[in-house]
């Protein structure tokens, strides 16, 4: 999942991203709000974290703006005010959810995992492909009861496949939701991944769940779908 992080502060932008990329999240930094309307406008993001207190344009103009424009993304602020009309003006302006600092880093990625169940598996915990088990709350993956070992960007691409499940995944579609801005359009990377994915989730079982579709992409489904 692709994160946009608004945050002014460099110190606090450079842990927080550590933090989410150390997760398998892929992230992008802005320090201010008009860089962070021009980024939102030009790439696909699952969520935006935007700070309120930000320089050329603040964060409730950012959000509003974001809506305005048609832009469904989960947006959740973080902001030093902690007054109930503060919290009111954010949801007013299309926030879903709000996080006053300081806080604990573990409810932050909590409140980001919780923004991610309400895209395309909204209301669900889990995502199942036929004996594949995703579990999203605790970023967990099994095989016919197995446990599945994955580094962080390996269950990233896992699960933005199952989150589009028995759907054709373009090549560019996965560079611009589980890689960020410095991704290389010309390597090979997306590929390495797919391939390890394919040798912990599909060797040794009779039914493959990962398809390739050549020079289109890639599914992932429990039926036999055109592969390679």
């Amino acid at each position: 999942m692709r994160i946009l992080l608004v945050e002014d502060e460099p110190s606090a932008a450079k842990i927080l991203a550590k933090g989410l990329r150390e997760r398998g999240y892929a992230v992008d930094v802005s320090g201010d709000g008009m860089d962070a309307g021009y980024k939102a406008s030009v790439n696909e993001y699952d969520l935006v974290i935007l700070d309120i207190m930000l320089p050329r344009r603040d964060g409730l103009q950012v959000c509003s703006d974001l809506r305005v424009t048609g832009a469904q993304m989960p947006i959740l602020m973080l902001t030093a005010r902690d007054a109930i009309e503060d919290r009111i003006a954010g949801l007013d302006n299309g926030a879903d959810d709000y996080l006053t600092k300081p806080f604990d880093y573990r409810e932050l990625l909590a409140r980001v995992r919780a923004l991610l169940r309400r895209g395309p598996t909204k209301h669900q915990d889990a995502i199942e492909v036929g004996d594949l088990k995703i579990d999203l709350q605790k970023r967990r993956v099994t095989r016919d009861g197995q446990s599945v070992r994955l580094t962080p960007k390996e269950y990233a691409l896992l699960e933005y496949l199952a989150r589009r499940s028995g759907e054709l995944v373009t090549r560019a579609e996965i560079s611009e939701h589980v890689w960020d801005e410095t991704f290389d359009p010309f390597s090979n990377v997306i590929e390495v991944y797919v391939q390890r994915l394919r040798h912990k989730i599909d060797a040794g079982q009779a039914i493959r769940l990962i398809h390739t579709r050549r020079g289109e992409g890639y599914v992932l489904a429990a039926e036999a779908v055109g592969h390679v």
